[in-house]
């Protein structure tokens, strides 16, 4: 387990040896999970990033992802896997700061987040021996027993406690999970990497390019559960229904992509199982980063796991 953090002054250090001198080097974004440093030289502009014990493979995995779809991710400067330090050169803008928040703007975000899936998909070997989970849909039934079996037994005043009353619910509704699993299952995409926190915020627009960045949550599954978040993210930002067309335009840029392995019918027809099960990608990134949380972190972000398991049997989720 990780004792510590870097400091500032170390990873200015790391940052130095890496780059040359370091003119300036600042706390951009400091989170429970993972920690930002913008690094000024005398000529260019870096980001640092360490992730959490639990995820500390990002540095790996995008080194995996760098060669396997290079046009499709942000370039890397420097890696030091020990310690889960990424050092990458500043993109400008990301796709929200530069102002496209359209149904087109979002339409290319599904395609080009799908494009990369594809691109990588004959490395998925290669991307679990970086670090990420394999999750494919088969398993959720026997994700959400094991999930309940570690969590019901917790402390009750562990925010991350599940209830015997939410447990019975889940238990009970499994055959319903089941059922999404095969359904999604019987589609035969590969299973292939899965961002699991895909929107605007995690993607520049570089010349004319989409490029990603921050795959810390990810996991690998089917690749249909990827739209999870952007679509959440578009249903807000446009105060509209799950069932709006809009949407509809949107996943279908990225069901378009694996149209030649399945018809796009059967597509559209297991996205909404897809989607449900994708909460179970949500859990599993929030149970990894609550691991090496303090107590009083726990009390601000313990309950999200739970909650998105919940998200199987309620109609609305928590992102």
């Amino acid at each position: 387990m990780q004792s510590h953090w870097a400091t500032t002054d170390e990873v200015q250090e790391w940052c130095a040896r890496m780059l040359g001198p370091v003119c300036r080097i600042k706390e951009a974004k400091m989170r429970p999970w993972s920690k930002v440093w913008r690094v000024e030289t005398a000529d260019a502009v870096h980001f640092a990033k360490q992730n959490c014990v639990a995820q500390s493979f990002e540095a790996a995995v995008l080194q995996e992802l760098s060669m396997l779809a290079p046009d499709h991710v942000v370039p890397i400067s420097a890696v030091d896997l020990d310690r889960g330090l990424l050092l990458t050169p500043d993109q400008g803008p990301t796709f929200r700061e530069t102002g496209a928040d359209d149904v087109v703007a979002w339409c290319r975000l599904a395609r080009d987040g799908a494009l990369l899936q594809r691109e990588v998909t004959p490395g998925t070997d290669r991307l679990e021996t970086a670090g990420l989970t394999r999750q494919p849909a088969l398993t959720a039934p026997a994700y959400v027993e094991s999930f309940l079996e570690r969590w019901q037994a917790a402390p009750r005043d562990d925010p991350r406690h599940v209830s015997q009353h939410d447990a019975s619910r889940l238990r009970t509704h499994l055959p319903v999970v089941r059922r999404w699993a095969e359904q999604v299952a019987a589609l035969g995409l590969p299973v292939t990497l899965n961002h699991n926190d895909l929107h605007d915020q995690n993607v520049f627009h570089v010349e004319d390019r989409l490029v990603f960045f921050d795959f810390a949550d990810a996991l690998l599954t089917e690749p249909l559960q990827v739209l999870l978040i952007p679509l959440q993210v578009l249903q807000d930002r446009l105060d509209c229904g799950p069932d709006d067309p809009r949407l509809q335009r949107v996943a279908d840029s990225a069901l378009e992509v694996w149209s030649d392995l399945a018809p796009l019918e059967e597509l559209r027809g297991a996205l909404p199982a897809a989607l449900r099960l994708a909460g179970l990608g949500r859990c599993e990134s929030w149970i990894r980063v609550t691991e090496q949380m303090s107590p009083a972190e726990l009390d601000d972000y313990g309950a999200a796991a739970s909650a998105w398991l919940l998200s199987l049997v309620e109609q609305s989720s928590t992102r």
